[in-house]
């Protein structure tokens, strides 16, 4: 798993948003995206982090491990949005009284991008004819539509009226959640740290503030966040489908976003998440209202990068931090890692995650390769890597 270097910032550059959020998830999930759609670096299945974990009860319901959110094991079945709410208002399950409808961002959580129809694991989830899952946030501006998450996997903004019980002709059920900690309100959500990055304090992700101005198709928007360096950074990365999601506010359309990222328009914007078992499609996210659906790889959509790790916790990694110098590197790359105990060996992989060299000393002699981008991994099975510039 690549872990990212942070920048260190003056406090005086650094400028709060005043933006409220309320944080009720421990972590943000990984999609559970374990395939390879491309020899090109940088797709979903080159990221494993958080990845999803569940703990089933005796009793009807499964915890996740990551957001620390409680779940039912088996949807309460087709109903109005309406009844919905009662549902979970009325819920008594497992001893709990205190259920209610998820969030968008907490429906989204629990999908998983390796699984369709339904996107869920299965394996603790109890699989149900549902077509889509009600969420408790109405269209902003038009009441009469409701967010929902979707058994193949996506998130969009639908009339109540759909579900068969309002008389249309599509299944939509019912799923409640709790928490297992409290709500944790954050004053400022975004921080504009003036140099064209902004974090999103909710997440712990950070983010180029004004996208990519040229749409490209998805192989380019691999190649090109991978190569990104902005704000002294080269760890960028091309989103997956579930770190877009979390960006979006239901509160706001046209778009779906805070207006700090006052570059981003109303486009689609490129995920690195491949729609399961299609190997020409991959999912994006729409800024007008909020939506992610797909598209052929080959057309051209817009690129937001990210970086870091989601930590909806806020709290610090603890991991092999590998303080690599210089960076980028000409003749000689200097590794001095956190732990200094016992002799580690080195691993370095090209941009198509072929291993290039091994090696047990600090000090790698790198004349001999070409100018690129590689990366680092210590070999201790953590699976921790680095991004590498070689730039003789």
């Amino acid at each position: 798993m690549k872990r990212i270097l942070f920048v260190a910032f003056l406090l005086g550059c650094i400028k709060n948003y005043g933006q409220s959020a309320l944080k009720t998830m421990a972590l943000l999930p990984d999609t559970g995206q374990t395939m390879s759609y491309t020899n090109t670096f940088g797709e979903d299945n080159d990221y494993n982090i958080n990845s999803p974990s569940y703990s089933l009860g005796n009793d009807g319901t499964l915890t996740d491990l990551i957001t620390g959110l409680m779940w039912p094991i088996q949807d309460g079945g087709e109903m109005t949005f309406e009844a919905a709410q009662t549902y979970c208002e009325n819920l008594n399950l497992a001893g709990y009284h205190d259920w209610r409808l998820p969030s968008p961002m907490e429906a989204f959580s629990i999908l998983n991008h390796q699984h369709n129809n339904p996107a869920l694991d299965t394996n603790y989830f109890t699989s149900s004819n549902a077509e889509y899952w009600w969420t408790n946030a109405p269209q902003v501006g038009d009441a009469n539509k409701v967010w929902c998450t979707n058994a193949g996997g996506g998130i969009g903004n639908h009339p109540k009226s759909e579900t068969i019980s309002a008389g249309g002709i599509k299944r939509f059920h019912v799923r409640a959640v709790r928490q297992t900690q409290p709500t944790v309100q954050l004053t400022n959500r975004f921080t504009d740290h003036n140099d064209g990055t902004v974090t999103d304090e909710l997440t712990g992700l950070t983010w180029q503030k004004i996208p990519n101005a040229t749409a490209m198709t998805w192989e380019q928007a691999l190649n090109y966040a991978e190569q990104l360096t902005l704000a002294g950074n080269t760890n960028w990365r091309l989103p997956n489908i579930k770190e877009l999601q979390s960006l979006h506010d239901p509160a706001l359309s046209n778009p779906s976003i805070s207006s700090i990222f006052n570059g981003l328009g109303v486009r689609n914007y490129w995920s690195s998440t491949t729609l399961f078992n299609q190997n020409l499609k991959s999912w994006y996210w729409n800024t007008q209202f909020g939506i992610t659906t797909y598209d052929l790889k080959t057309n051209s959509n817009y690129v937001l990068c990210v970086s870091g790790e989601p930590s909806l916790a806020n709290e610090a990694f603890t991991h092999h931090d590998l303080k690599i110098h210089p960076n980028p590197a000409d003749t000689f790359l200097m590794i001095d890692p956190q732990d200094t105990s016992g002799q580690h060996s080195y691993s370095l992989y090209n941009i198509l995650s072929q291993k290039v060299a091994h090696f047990t000393t600090s000090i790698f002699d790198c004349t001999h390769l070409t100018n690129g981008i590689y990366f680092l991994r210590m070999d201790d099975g953590k699976l921790e890597t680095q991004k590498v510039i070689i730039k003789h």
